[in-house]
């Protein structure tokens, strides 16, 4: 009895998974969108600022960083090469958490770990899963994860 029960439940919430996980790439997606462009549209200040935060070879790195969280979002936003993408923003986060947050602890409040930490999170998800049945690896590659 109890079995069937579990497997009525888990089959009710199995619907909106594709549109949870097209909520979050949208989400993930908008949360990239404001730190990408202050540092795209500023490169030199962003250069500098990597310096000043001991991150080697800060030019190179601020375009680098630049360009994927900008090819990143558009990227999450259409669900196209989901887990490649995911993989590449989530060493982004590594070095957000490693030259930026860890001295600060853990809480956003004091702009610690947190933030980035979820971030990281979500895209090991997608890098993981896929973009869903919403996204156009499903489309185009049949990589949706469409159990």
């Amino acid at each position: 009895m109890l079995k069937d029960i579990m497997g009525e439940i888990s089959v009710l919430f199995s619907y909106p998974k594709h549109l949870i996980i097209l909520a979050s790439r949208l989400i993930l997606a908008y949360g990239f969108a404001k730190p990408a462009l202050l540092k795209i549209n500023d490169i030199e200040a962003t250069a500098a600022w990597f310096e000043s935060i001991h991150i080697p070879f800060s030019t190179l790195n601020a375009y680098i960083v630049s360009g994927l969280e900008t090819i990143g979002i558009v990227l999450l936003i259409l669900g196209l090469f989901t887990r490649q993408i995911s993989i590449l923003l989530s060493f982004v986060m590594l070095g957000a958490i490693v030259f930026v947050h860890a001295s600060h602890g853990f809480s956003v409040v004091n702009n610690g770990i947190e933030i980035p930490l979820y971030y990281m999170l979500f895209l090991f998800l997608f890098a993981s899963f896929g973009g869903g049945k919403y996204s156009l690896d499903n489309l185009l590659f049949k990589d949706g994860n469409n159990e």
